[in-house]
């Protein structure tokens, strides 16, 4: 598991920092991937309930979407 990180805008310069959890996500964001498959590999590696873990997600997806640090689509259901 990795520690915290810090992630750079380039189009604004604004630093956004991550927890542990957070920084693991951004790992998992490497490449295209499911939602579903983040919240899974994420709920396995912290033990966390599932639907805490869905929401968490959510959330910082949308914050990460919102300050154009990622690309999200929707290719369908999974």
């Amino acid at each position: 598991m990795t520690g915290e990180a810090a992630i750079l805008n380039l189009n604004d310069g604004i630093y956004y920092g991550l927890n542990a959890v957070g920084a693991r996500i951004w790992s998992l964001l490497s490449e295209p991937i499911r939602v579903s498959r983040i919240r899974d590999e994420i709920e396995r590696e912290y033990d966390v309930d599932r639907r805490q873990c869905e929401n968490d997600l959510l959330d910082l997806l949308k914050k990460l979407q919102h300050a154009g640090l990622i690309e999200v689509r929707n290719e369908g259901a999974t």
